[in-house]
């Protein structure tokens, strides 16, 4: 365990191709939320920084719109290539800095070479069309150009695959970006950019910056070599830099919070449908935006649902995501204990029930127990806010338009998940959920080729799929009279 921890890299900002320090030496400590022990070092950007980065993101563009379709594929095959031969020392540092188990860090890096050479491939495609002109010495043509330098701000879930979608599309589509990655995360976005670095990618088209959120995005937004907005995290933080984006003018791309419904009715097995639910559940600790969270469960099988669940959650061995026993490692940071101990105590008081867990596990690092609460009601907080954990609620329903006034009462629409075996009423559920992502029988999202993205609180655009590199390129008409 020691040696691997001194394997962590201090992290350093990436400007105009330079790996280095910020300019005021400032940085920041990296903490394992395993052992809340310090085990490496962050450089933080000041504006000094920042306008060093504009600039080189600006010069960067200039050479990267230039670079065909087909080259700019070619690099980024090869990054794919260097992650996926590098993923498992980034999967160590991933799981040092972020907690979740090595096989989950290993999955993702992965994931994010198969996202990269999907956008890759989709930006060979990325044409534009002919549109009939009504005079036949006119030709009409719709070109699809590069929106220009983007700016990115991820968060520290899953440091890496957050980052992947936003970088992939914008290279594609011939872009670009400044990334501001998770200051509590560094390391293995860094090591996902070196990919890319050490791919071939010019000086400029990719930048990293990390220090202060607020401060980094009022100057990265407001600045006008910056054309697009990129963001993942909550929806409070993501309303307040859309508003920013918007009295800019810059188009925005937000995925924002959810609190996913899982409908499970009663012509379903109950044990398979907890088996499948719990272990969405409970990865990466529940830190996860389209992780199920109200567990809306028809009466007739109501109680054999939960004791499957329960029974799946009891199994779970918390612990140091290095050990390759553990399939549950520590929240991410100190901040979510308390937030999940008020919302516990809050349901608790309400005349919620405790099914299992509940509690922090010892007081050496972050660790929480997976926690099952019943007889949930929509006036508790828990029903209402986000957990972002290992936090399950368990509501019973009688009907299936219950159900699903349920899962539409609340502001978000980013995932939802239902187990039937009724085509009639998987249509009805397909038609009435209002979510931007709905899988039934199965919980399977966030593939490179699906969209990915929320509607109503949770956003607005796609992450994925055909249609998410178009908000990184914009349609230019344009229309030729021949000579005379």
């Amino acid at each position: 365990m020691t040696t691997r921890a001194t394997a962590y890299r201090d992290t350093q900002l990436l400007i105009g191709g330079e790996w280095r320090a910020a300019r005021s030496g400032a940085d920041l400590p990296v903490l394992n939320p395993a052992t809340d022990t310090e085990i490496g070092r962050l450089a933080r950007a000041g504006e000094e920084d920042l306008a060093e980065a504009v600039s080189a993101a600006a010069e960067g563009f200039a050479v990267w719109r230039k670079t065909s379709a087909y080259d700019r594929a070619r690099i980024m095959r090869e990054a794919a290539r260097l992650l996926r031969e590098r993923a498992r020392d980034i999967a160590v540092l991933m799981t040092l800095e972020q907690g979740k188990p090595i096989a989950q860090a290993e999955v993702e890096v992965i994931g994010a070479a198969d996202t990269i050479e999907w956008f890759a491939e989709e930006g060979r495609r990325a044409g534009g069309w002919v549109i009939p002109a009504r005079s036949d010495d006119v030709r009409v043509l719709a070109i699809k150009e590069p929106i220009g330098p983007v700016a990115a701000f991820t968060p520290w879930n899953f440091p890496i695959n957050q980052i992947v979608r936003k970088l992939s599309a914008a290279l594609a589509a011939g872009c670009s970006i400044i990334v501001k990655a998770p200051e509590e995360t560094p390391a293995s976005p860094a090591e996902l950019i070196r990919a890319f670095v050490d791919a071939g990618v010019p000086a400029g088209v990719i930048g990293l910056v990390y220090g202060d959120p607020a401060e980094i995005s009022q100057y990265l937004i407001a600045h006008p070599v910056i054309r697009k907005v990129t963001f993942t995290g909550s929806t409070a933080v993501g309303k307040h830099l859309a508003a920013l984006a918007g009295s800019h003018m810059k188009p925005a791309t937000m995925e924002l919070g959810g609190h996913a419904p899982a409908l499970v009715f009663d012509d379903y097995p109950a044990d398979q449908a907890a088996a499948a639910l719990a272990a969405s559940k409970f990865r990466n600790a529940g830190q996860v935006c389209i992780s199920p969270t109200r567990f809306l469960v028809q009466d007739m099988v109501h109680d054999a649902f939960v004791d499957n669940f329960v029974r799946h959650a009891i199994n779970l061995k918390v612990g140091d995501g290095l050990d390759p026993a553990t399939t549950m490692g520590p929240l991410a940071n100190k901040r979510r204990i308390g937030a999940l101990e008020e919302l516990i105590a809050d349901a608790l008081d309400k005349g919620a029930s405790l099914a299992t867990g509940g509690r922090r596990i010892g007081n050496h690092g972050y660790f929480f127990e997976p926690t099952v609460l019943t007889d949930v009601t929509p006036e508790m907080r828990i029903c209402n806010e986000e957990p972002f954990g290992p936090v399950a609620l368990m509501i019973r329903f009688s009907t299936e338009a219950d159900a699903v006034n349920e899962a539409n009462r609340l502001p978000f629409g980013l995932a939802a998940y239902a187990f039937t075996t009724s085509a009639a009423r998987t249509q009805r559920l397909l038609d009435g959920i209002e979510a931007g992502m709905i899988t039934m029988n199965h919980i399977n999202l966030g593939l490179p080729e699906y969209p990915f993205g929320g509607i109503k609180d949770s956003g607005y655009g796609s992450e994925g799929g055909q249609e998410a590199i178009h908000a990184y390129l914009n349609t230019k008409m344009t229309s030729v009279k021949s000579d005379l």
